[in-house]
């Protein structure tokens, strides 16, 4: 936690930001005439900037300046990502939860707004799921599918909210395709379906089946954890480490 003087700064240079005193693309003062301006000594100022850099809500560029950046939300929200790989295990199914809300709310909005270039480029990410060679690259073509799906919705902020949240499924979805022989069948089936509520623009429909997709992996992730196994992509329970290894070789 930030010193007392620094997050008052730190809430200062906000302040300054939300009011469009210092708008997204703007150069900060000069360090000697920040400080000055709120009050705080140059360390101080110092450390509320670096604090802010990392926050993705400033831009340091060396020997030109200090910038707001754009506060897009796919910039600010990136460390959700960092956060969700960070959460203990115990709180695996609540990170799938939350997507099991979002996610059918994105691909609902993505049946509204989808364009027919996007409609083909998911064609082709489904496609690359039914070749794929190895249980990876199957993720990554899924995660592919609906990233794209989210962007669909014309919604950024939740379209970046989902994005951060795919790490830990992705490697649900991993040892999920490793323990269950049937489930890249199920998952490429529930895509197919997920395309055809999109190409018929039918955002009910939409919502339904990708609540059924995710719904499927939090409910196989539920019998898991119940059954007393570690979380999956963590640390695998030890009569499937063996198959693990052998997966990511």
């Amino acid at each position: 936690m930030a010193a007392p003087l620094t997050e008052a700064a730190i809430s200062r240079i906000r302040e300054l930001i939300a009011s469009g005193e210092l708008p997204p693309g703007a150069r900060l003062p000069a360090e000697a005439e920040l400080a000055a301006q709120l009050g705080a000594s140059r360390n101080t100022v110092r450390e509320a900037v670096r604090a802010l850099v990392t926050a993705r809500v400033l831009d340091v560029r060396r020997g030109d300046g200090t910038y707001v950046t754009s506060l897009r939300p796919e910039l600010l929200l990136e460390g959700i990502g960092f956060a969700a790989d960070m959460l203990h295990s115990d709180f695996a199914l609540e990170l799938i939860g939350v997507r099991r809300i979002l996610e059918p709310a994105a691909t609902a909005l993505a049946a509204r707004n989808i364009t027919p270039v996007v409609l083909g480029e998911l064609a082709e990410d489904l496609e690359r799921m039914r070749s794929a060679e190895r249980q990876e690259l199957l993720v990554q073509f899924d995660a592919e599918f609906h990233a794209r799906v989210a962007r669909a919705s014309g919604n950024a902020t939740l379209a970046s909210m989902l994005a951060g949240m795919v790490g830990r499924t992705q490697r649900a979805r991993i040892w999920r395709g490793i323990v269950e022989a049937d489930a890249i069948s199920r998952t490429i089936a529930q895509h197919e379906d997920i395309l055809r509520a999109l190409e018929a623009r039918d955002p009910d429909l939409a919502e339904a089946t990708a609540l059924v997709h995710v719904a499927t992996t939090e409910a196989w992730l539920r019998r898991l954890l119940e059954s007393g196994s570690q979380e999956p992509g963590l640390r695998p329970a030890e009569g499937t480490r063996r198959a693990a290894r052998a997966a990511r070789a």
